[in-house]
């Protein structure tokens, strides 16, 4: 899989070179104002593409959650487009101030990485989760379980980055992607768990367990 710079994610090395560029250019030529603005948008897009290092809890049937953001909804539905079992689904919403790198919330084999091209509604409504662009990542565990993780883009967000491959092993808390510039993520577990989030709470990648598997 392919490894995460730090503390900025890779991806965004282009847009902050340019723009760093373009406000440079601007100061040259004693566009004072234009700079300034600019200058603003590079601080703004370096501070996007953040990556921060995280420190995992202990527990190790505890189930991390994938992304930073607002816990939007937690359900019980049959999931018949992922791994086709009854399940929980766990949404998380990621604003344009969130840290937008993903991690793994579980030690995984992938199993299939399905990409699908589609709408950019709101990325926090049920017709975004359905309709938008997204990739899903599906995994079988050492604790003879599957679940699956879907990046979904959103209004905003136009690009999705996967760094996983096919047939390999992901460990927990393992950087595997991001989305560009405000977005979604699903999770879908099975219902053999305890789930210890709830609508409305926040949650940090790679730090926050979202739930245990019993």
């Amino acid at each position: 899989m392919k490894e995460s710079q730090i503390p900025v994610a890779r991806e965004g090395y282009p847009f902050i070179v340019f723009i760093a560029f373009a406000t440079f250019i601007a100061a040259l030529l004693g566009y004072e104002l234009i700079a300034v603005i600019l200058l603003f948008l590079t601080g703004f897009v370096f501070y996007f593409f953040r990556d921060p290092e995280r420190i995992m809890p202990d527990a190790e049937d505890g189930v991390l959650s994938p992304a930073d953001g607002k816990v939007i909804l937690v359900e019980k539905i049959f999931d018949d487009r992922f791994v086709h079992e009854h399940v929980y689904k766990i949404s998380i919403f990621m604003s344009v101030f969130d840290v937008h790198v993903n991690r793994l919330p579980f030690t995984g084999k992938v199993e299939k990485i399905h990409y699908a091209p589609g709408s950019f509604y709101a990325a926090n409504t049920d017709q975004g989760s359905l309709a938008n662009e997204h990739c899903a990542i599906i995994l079988s565990t050492p604790k003879n379980f599957r679940y699956a993780v879907v990046q979904v883009a959103g209004l905003i967000a136009r690009r999705i980055v996967c760094w996983a491959e096919k047939g390999e092993t992901i460990e927990r808390g393992s950087r595997f992607g991001l989305i560009r510039f405000g977005s979604r993520v699903d999770i879908y577990l099975p219902q053999q768990m305890q789930v210890e989030v709830r609508t409305g709470q926040r949650v940090r990648a790679g730090e926050t367990v979202i739930g245990y598997i019993q």
